[in-house]
């Protein structure tokens, strides 16, 4: 097979899964120490989601850790439920109950990654 850039040209534009995390576009969940016990792959959010984290957490008194904790939780109770490379599931974040989804796919590299979202978000 040939290059690809022969075959499709030049790329127009690019946007790196780095790039959105350095904008503040996804917000790097495996920092937190609970994400790295629930989950072997890298995970991030959109902001969309973190807004609500956080929100939660500065005026609801909320912690952090425990709703990443059961986030992690409800999706893998999804987990076999369903089908493909993307979850749906409900999770209660502060003292509302939302629809959440976790996709998995390639990263900046062929590694997959977990990006967890809204379900109105790609």
């Amino acid at each position: 097979m040939s290059d690809l850039n022969e075959l499709f040209g030049d790329f127009i534009f690019s946007y790196s899964r780095k790039q959105a995390i350095s904008d503040g576009v996804l917000v790097d969940l495996s920092q937190f120490e609970v994400i790295r016990e629930h989950w072997k792959l890298h995970m991030a959010c959109t902001d969309a989601v973190w807004g609500l984290i956080d929100h939660a957490v500065k005026h609801e008194g909320k912690d952090c850790e425990g709703i990443l904790h059961d986030i992690s939780v409800m999706a893998k109770m999804r987990i076999g439920k369903d089908a493909g490379d993307t979850l749906y599931f409900d999770c209660i974040i502060g003292t509302d109950k939302r629809s959440l989804k976790l996709h998995c796919g390639p990263g900046d590299t062929a590694v997959p990654v977990l990006t967890l979202m809204l379900p109105n978000e790609d």
